[in-house]
């Protein structure tokens, strides 16, 4: 058996709503600047491609990276996720990031 953990994935858009879209190196950066101190054991990076209905009834679709966080649950680091998800927005003018949150067993 394994170990009761908390797995978290943020997924970011890398699409601008005025301006070119969130390059490579400004992720990377990001990931190295804002996500790596708070998860500096690990984490996968997911590429995807995420598609929604707007609020006017067209179908929308761009890039995007998702986060696959490990970890002990804790206040802290839910917390920390969400200053994560913030900055994401404020730096890149995003209307969401969105997050989804499970209890998980795992084991090495």
């Amino acid at each position: 058996m394994g170990n009761a953990m908390q797995q978290t994935q943020p997924w970011f858009g890398l699409s601008r709503p005025d301006g070119p879209s969130i390059s490579t190196q400004q992720w990377r950066h990001f990931v190295d600047q804002v996500i790596t101190p708070v998860f500096p054991n690990g984490l996968s990076i997911v590429e995807a491609k995420g598609q929604w209905l707007g609020n006017n009834g067209e179908r929308l679709s761009e890039n995007s990276r998702g986060l696959l966080l490990i970890y002990p649950a804790s206040k802290e680091k839910s917390q920390a996720i969400d200053l994560i998800r913030t900055r994401y927005r404020q730096l890149f003018a995003q209307e969401a990031v969105m997050r989804i949150d499970r209890p998980v067993c795992v084991a090495f």
